[in-house]
């Protein structure tokens, strides 16, 4: 063999290892310089199925910041009404509706053994100042649970249709409130009127919905 073709097989062999090793350090290099990346890089990665699997998580109907309104009890309150859930008595007149709902701490937690204390007027907006006539009181059940059975109140001058309320845990400082009907004409003229104090009402009228967050 000529001291030539040596010299030329030697640097092709020496080229293609010079080139092997550009290529693996140029590489390196591209792995140390880029950047890794970001979780936000991960989820855009994700596809919109897994996305739409997790749902955010429901805000409860209850908290500090959603603590059942106080307003004043009025002139019309008598303590040490009957113990009982229905306020119905012989002869009355009205439409009969029944007020359900729970009585909740503001961690949500049901309240047993809670007092909850109704009255209003008659059909003709009219109170009881010498009797019981819609007035009782009662305790929640084991779930905080309580059940009145009543009428529809009358309105009278001034005031929108509403139910007075008492409601009391074991111990604690009472809640004295005021619960409002929806589409009622006369609630934007009302001065003592407060949205979050609607109730829930069924199509019929004939049920209503309200939990107390004390």
């Amino acid at each position: 063999m000529s001291i030539q073709k040596f010299h030329r097989r030697l640097l092709l062999r020496l080229g293609s290892v010079t080139l092997a090793s550009f290529v693996s350090a140029n590489c390196s290099r591209r792995s140390l310089f880029s950047p890794k990346p970001t979780i936000e890089d991960q989820s855009k990665g994700q596809t919109k199925g897994q996305t739409e699997r997790q749902p955010l998580p429901t805000t409860p109907a209850c908290g500090d910041d959603l603590a059942t309104p106080s307003q004043t009890e009025g002139p019309f309150y008598t303590p040490d009404s009957p113990e009982r859930q229905s306020l119905l008595e012989p002869g009355f007149a009205g439409d009969v509706i029944v007020l359900t709902g729970q009585v909740l701490s503001s961690q949500c937690v049901p309240i047993a053994g809670a007092l909850v204390d109704c009255w209003h007027t008659d059909a003709q907006g009219e109170y009881d100042n010498s009797g019981y006539r819609f007035r009782g009181h009662q305790f929640t059940d084991a779930d905080g649970r309580y059940r009145i059975e009543t009428i529809l109140p009358g309105v009278y001058p001034g005031r929108t249709r509403h139910f007075h309320v008492k409601v009391q845990a074991a111990n604690q400082p009472a809640l004295t409130t005021q619960l409002y009907f929806p589409t009622e004409p006369a609630n934007q003229g009302d001065f003592l009127f407060n949205p979050s104090l609607l109730m829930t009402m069924s199509n019929d009228l004939k049920s209503a919905t309200f939990n107390f967050v004390i």
